[in-house]
């Protein structure tokens, strides 16, 4: 029988404990370009960059192009970054996942996320996590993260593969 990790909303409260989720819902925009475009600030606030002083800063943004994975998606790889956060953006409006756990070793402590494509996540420092899950083709993401000398990647792959399905929330 497949163990199956059962997917949730995104939801702020929900990711609370792994981070924070980017979307615009309930911030108030500022009305920029002579009225032709909005800002939303601050949608990702807790932003940690490991440590770095201020002149030596190096944010590393990024864009991802992503393929889906055969479904069920099977999740036999998590990874975490000790030194920094690392933030996913999608850049079109499709729907993607997110997979996290306290302890990649322990399946009780998995969490599954169906996000809409208007929100991202900032993964907090070292938060395990599976690596971006897409559901079509050729989907593009922003990501930013610390960049440096030490290396801000750990993985860890799974005794026993966890599995990943759509519509079981």
């Amino acid at each position: 029988m497949a163990r199956m990790v059962k997917l949730e909303p995104l939801t702020r409260a929900a990711f609370a404990d792994f981070g924070d989720v980017i979307d615009c819902d309930g911030v108030t925009p500022k009305l920029i370009n002579q009225g032709f475009a909005k800002r939303y600030n601050n949608l990702s606030p807790t932003t940690d960059l490991g440590g770095l002083p201020a002149d030596g800063l190096n944010v590393n943004i990024s864009i991802f192009v992503a393929q889906p994975r055969p479904m069920p998606i099977e999740i036999k790889l998590m990874e975490r970054h000790p030194l920094a956060t690392q933030a996913f953006y999608p850049t079109q409006n499709q729907e993607w996942l997110v997979v996290v756990a306290g302890d990649p070793q322990r399946e009780e402590s998995y969490r599954g996320f169906r996000a809409t494509g208007r929100q991202g996540v900032t993964y907090g420092k070292n938060i395990w996590h599976h690596p971006l899950l897409v559901l079509q083709p050729d989907s593009y993401f922003v990501i930013v993260d610390r960049r440096g000398p030490e290396a801000n990647l750990e993985e860890v792959e799974l005794k026993e593969s966890l599995f990943v399905g759509l519509g079981l929330f």
